[in-house]
């Protein structure tokens, strides 16, 4: 009876301790950083995973590349739309159209859709596609994804995504080129992200020279550099 009781015990333990971990707060279970690198000739960068219909997102997004030109290191972007948000999936799609035009016109977009973030909803958001399309003319097909490519390269960020362990967006990390000398490091207090890219500028080992924040895109990942 009593060795009964014990594994009765255990189990429980054990199912108490996933609940502990499924119900903890997003913020208490830190992301996996530790396969997120710098582009290639890039000691230091800022990765950040982000959603276009994100309110968060629309505030990080200028500290974020503010931080990157002060620094003079690139931001490597990866799109992580959130399935409660009807909208950023498709707006993401279009960003990776206006990549393909150029990459400052892409992330000029990504800008212009979290300035207008709150007037946006699915019905509009095309209209608004369009408004930034012909301000800076540049047409836009009616299908703008036809072989599917840009949700290819969508969903390859989103599984990137799970797989390390994201909660929440944005999530952003600042990492290094030394490996486990310069370990990935979540930047949850924005406040903090100069001081953050500092330490780990002072880690990394000194390579060809800093990048100025310039964009390059790759089918699974999507730098961006200013």
């Amino acid at each position: 009876m009593t060795r009964k009781m014990n594994t009765l015990a255990k189990r429980f333990a054990h199912i108490a301790a996933w609940l502990a971990l499924a119900l903890a707060p997003a913020a208490s279970r830190a992301a996996d950083g530790s396969q997120l690198k710098p582009p290639p000739g890039a000691r230091v960068a800022i990765v950040m995973f982000e959603d276009l219909q994100c309110p968060d997102c629309a505030r990080a997004y200028p500290v974020v590349w503010e931080a990157a030109r002060k620094h003079n290191i690139p931001v490597v972007l990866h799109d992580f739309p959130l399935q409660m948000h009807p909208w950023s999936f498709d707006a993401a799609v279009f960003a990776r159209y206006f990549d393909t035009k150029s990459e400052k016109l892409g992330d000029d977009f990504r800008g212009y859709i979290f300035k207008n973030q709150t007037q946006i909803d699915k019905s509009n958001l095309r209209q608004y596609v369009q408004k930034f399309a012909d301000d800076n003319k540049t047409p836009i097909p009616f299908v703008i994804d036809p072989d599917g490519q840009f949700k290819t390269k969508i969903l390859a960020d989103r599984q990137m995504g799970t797989q390390i362990g994201l909660q929440h967006t944005p999530t952003i990390f600042v990492v290094g080129n030394g490996g486990p000398a310069t370990p990935a490091v979540e930047v949850e207090d924005r406040t903090k992200l100069d001081q953050i890219i500092e330490d780990m500028l002072q880690k990394a080992p000194a390579g060809a020279g800093a990048k100025k924040p310039a964009a390059k895109k790759v089918p699974a990942k999507k730098t961006a550099k200013k």
